[in-house]
């Protein structure tokens, strides 16, 4: 039985900050995991802000925000090996962080994803998962059903709540996945304008109403009646989504509730086929949310170890790494849309 020992690193559209998790992976008739140990080191204001507004930058400039983010990265991971005494590693897996994602014009841009992060870590790294899959035709995403269907092949399907909610499930012998719609990428921002981080266990929510009319114009979103394979950016928000909350009239906490409940509307339409669906992701901490998903659907809603919720996406790119590092299948086309299934993701020495 092979064993591989990996940091999987992971941020992504909420902004919590940069997750790290050291794990086992072994390979034996199935694939199987070790959690040993696993942080999230929360982003500065200053990267906060950066981090929220590159999109809109030249290109130029977010060069050298990804040199700036490298170094960042680099920081995080010698803090996460030295504070954890992690001695043997066979390598890094890192997502980067995602500025640009149009895959309608094959582009996709992760930052952080740069050969010196291995200089700066002493460490073998094996990283930017996504570009070569946009350049096969591809969404460039979700990545994570490879590991939906390698780890958590027991469930009917995968759900995570994270900047955006995404679902991965088997049909027909194939892996399908999309993302559902926004989450935490529109209700954390709203939460910040009433001084909270977050809307924690949905509280804010709660103890408002959602307004009919806006309700409406969400569920009717030209995005949710588009066929799968399918993807969501912050292009895409800021176009589409975004308009309708500001025209809307509303204070922060009708717009919380508005929303929280379309997602929950637009989360259970995805699982109305499914009994047994896993959920992850800071969202799946969100209890009204849960409540609202659960009070819709006849299916069972698997909450399974905090760790896990925090950090399986952390997990499946330690995977994906893995993968890539075999020459095995990382990326499979009947989830991105690509011309074909590929190992994909660039090896950096140091």
């Amino acid at each position: 039985m092979k064993t591989y020992s990996v940091i999987g690193v992971m941020s992504g559209t909420s902004l919590d900050g940069i997750d790290l998790l050291h794990c086992t992976l072994k390979k034996g008739e199935t694939w199987s995991f070790e959690i040993h140990t696993a942080s999230t080191y929360a982003y500065s204001p200053i990267w906060v802000e950066k981090l929220q507004h590159a999109h809109t930058w030249p290109l130029e400039k977010i060069k050298a925000l990804d040199e700036d983010y490298t170094l960042l990265l680099s920081k995080y991971i010698n803090r996460f090996i030295t504070e954890n005494r992690l001695h043997k590693i066979d390598f890094i897996a890192s997502h980067g962080h995602t500025i640009l994602h149009q895959p309608e014009n094959g582009f996709t841009y992760q930052i952080g994803n740069l050969p010196k992060l291995a200089g700066l870590t002493k460490q073998k790294v094996i990283c930017d998962f996504r570009e070569l899959d946009v350049k096969l035709g591809g969404q460039g995403a979700p990545l994570v059903p490879i590991g939906d269907r390698l780890l958590f092949g027991d469930y009917d399907a995968c759900i995570n709540l994270g900047g955006f909610a995404n679902i991965s499930f088997e049909e027909s012998n194939q892996r399908i996945a999309y993302d559902i719609c926004p989450v935490n990428k529109v209700l954390n921002p709203y939460a910040n304008q009433l001084g909270k981080e977050f809307d924690k266990n949905g509280a804010i929510a709660r103890a408002s109403v959602p307004n009919l009319k806006l309700l409406s114009q969400l569920e009717n979103l030209q995005y949710y009646s588009k066929p799968a394979p399918k993807s969501l950016g912050t292009e895409w928000l800021e176009a589409q989504f975004l308009p309708l909350l500001n025209l809307a009239g509303l204070n922060s906490e009708e717009i919380i509730a508005t929303c929280t409940k379309h997602f929950a509307l637009q989360i259970s339409k995805a699982i109305s086929s499914h009994k047994q669906v896993l959920f992850t992701g800071g969202g799946a901490f969100n209890t009204y949310l849960m409540e609202l998903i659960s009070a819709e659907t006849d299916a069972q809603l698997i909450l399974p170890d905090p760790a896990i919720i925090n950090y399986k996406e952390a997990l499946i790119f330690g995977l994906l790494g893995v993968l890539k590092d075999r020459e095995e299948i990382n990326v499979l086309s009947s989830v991105t849309g690509a011309s074909r299934d590929h190992s994909s993701g660039n090896i950096f020495l140091p």
